[in-house]
């Protein structure tokens, strides 16, 4: 268990700024919450988001608070990582955490879990689909249907536009350009299989799935999805949660804990 590497007081807990490397040669700038523990869970963003979301601060606090150490990055073309923001991207991003995942194997850390959040539990699920060497995945509110809810912002004729201009830019309520998206990275989203990507996920590999009953962006029947089809598989519906379980951070982090401390490392 754990138990032997956590400490029973509140750990010192160090911050260090870590900039890694990606197989394309952008710097992908993380923090490292360090407990002095080898024991280290690796948390990823979604979609237009950082390493500076909420959700994911609270859950370091509370990992950090067990004993364990934290890291949580920008991908690529995000928050003070290199790159160009893409609207797909899903196996890039998957290329990104395995630079993570090796950075840190390197520095002798025992990877006890990959958690992601939103988009980034779609790539923490992929990356368990090619890469055997995590035991534990976190799935948070990712989605299963990707050719559900692209109309939200791109609109419902967003076929048709973006084979005509070859793409679509997607604006604020100021009419001022966000970002584009092309049609390779709209391919890329529609050509992403997660039904295949959840068979193939080895049954070893022990993943827990995490949905608010009220989350309007990805729709709760997504996570029972991922339940019928990964083989080791837990699923936990937090009922009156958003997507961003703003009225349920605690519950969150006290699901995460026990998943990962009911686990042999």
């Amino acid at each position: 268990m754990l138990g032997g590497n956590i400490a029973s007081f509140s750990p010192v807990v160090s911050k260090q700024r870590v900039e890694i490397l990606n197989k394309h040669g952008e710097k992908l700038v993380g923090v490292l919450h360090s407990t002095g523990s080898k024991n280290l869970v690796i948390l990823c963003h979604g979609f237009r988001s950082t390493k500076e979301a909420r959700t994911l601060l609270n859950l370091i606090a509370a990992l950090t608070g067990e004993g364990m150490s934290a890291f949580h990055f920008d991908f690529a073309g995000n928050g003070e990582s290199d790159g160009e923001f893409q609207y797909g991207n899903y196996h890039k991003e998957v290329d990104d955490l395995h630079a993570i995942v090796l950075f840190f194997s390197e520095k002798k850390y025992k990877i006890c879990a990959i958690t992601g959040h939103s988009k980034g539990g779609n790539v923490v699920l992929l990356y368990a689909s090619t890469h055997n060497d995590v035991p534990l995945v976190i799935n948070l509110s990712g989605r299963f249907a990707l050719k559900r809810g692209i109309d939200g912002h791109l609109r419902k004729d967003f076929i048709e536009r973006i084979k005509k201009d070859g793409f679509i830019d997607v604006m604020d309520k100021k009419g001022k350009v966000e970002y584009r998206v092309t049609e390779e990275s709209l391919m890329d989203r529609l050509n992403t299989d997660m039904h295949a990507a959840c068979r193939a996920i080895d049954k070893d590999c022990r993943v827990l799935t995490i949905h608010g009953s009220e989350d309007k962006i990805v729709p709760s029947e997504d996570a029972f999805e991922f339940d019928k089809l990964i083989p080791n598989h837990k699923l936990h519906i937090v009922e009156g949660a958003n997507h961003g379980y703003t009225q349920h951070q605690e519950e969150l982090a006290s699901l995460l804990l026990d998943f990962i401390k009911s686990t042999q490392i």
